[in-house]
């Protein structure tokens, strides 16, 4: 079994500033352009009015928080949280191109360490984030704290496929096609051969179901997406019994 990746705050800081110039145009070719549809479903499962407040852990360029912002119906309000600097800059531009500046806040912070109060948003997303998170469960936890009673998660996330045909095809991509696609064009070597060795080891959907179980989500599932490649976790935090 390979070592598991290295996930300290200041590697994967360094590995996405790194390539946070390149970074949209290498999701949009790696996933073939699937990744906005991802997004799309990710924002519909929160079930948005037009009232709620969205944090957006792990923002990244922001896609996902404008995402949120430009649904319909859209939220109200949305609060970009991550640790690249360089990410953030890149989405801050992004917000400022599409007029979205009164609407969306970009903050540098840390999924473990949320900086927002507690109860104090409606809805918390997440992109392909959560498995660069040096102690998951501690993410989840302070995702339960800074939702209000009957706020909604969702969560993006790569997964291995399990249908044989499906997984063996796959695998081949990630370990061998995307990090030469991925170095090429974003003349960053370890970034792409990091993305497979995470994934590989990330939880489960089923373990990482059971990790927000434990920490006092309800109404839980892990929906696959293309083939199973991505799984949509969604979650409802239902009421304060355990406060």
């Amino acid at each position: 079994m390979s070592p598991a990746p290295d996930k300290t705050a200041d590697r994967i800081e360094r590995m996405f500033d790194a390539i946070a110039g390149r970074y949209d145009l290498l999701n949009h070719v790696l996933s073939a352009g699937i990744d906005r549809s991802w997004r799309r479903r990710a924002i519909r499962a929160l079930g948005l009015t037009g009232g709620e407040r969205v944090l957006d852990l792990c923002t990244g360029t922001a896609d996902l928080a404008i995402e949120a912002r430009t649904a319909s119906p859209a939220a109200a309000h949305v609060v970009g949280v991550d640790f690249s600097g360089a990410m953030l800059r890149v989405g801050r531009a992004k917000v400022i191109n599409g007029r979205h500046d009164q609407a969306i806040v970009l903050v540098r912070g840390d999924a473990m360490r949320i900086p927002v109060a507690d109860r104090s948003v409606d809805a918390i997303t997440i992109a392909f984030g959560i498995r660069n998170v040096e102690r998951p469960e501690v993410a989840c936890g302070e995702m339960y704290r800074a939702l209000c009673p009957g706020g909604r998660l969702a969560i993006l996330e790569f997964a291995i496929p399990t249908t044989p045909l499906v997984r063996a095809a796959y695998l081949a991509y990630f370990r061998h096609v995307l990090p030469r696609i991925g170095s090429l064009i974003s003349r960053h070597n370890a970034a792409y051969g990091y993305l497979p060795a995470s994934v590989a080891a990330f939880e489960t959907p089923d373990a990482f179901v059971k990790i927000l179980g434990q920490s006092g989500f309800t109404e839980i599932s892990a929906v696959p997406l293309t083939l199973g490649i991505v799984s949509l976790y969604t979650a409802l935090r239902a009421s304060d019994s355990r406060e």
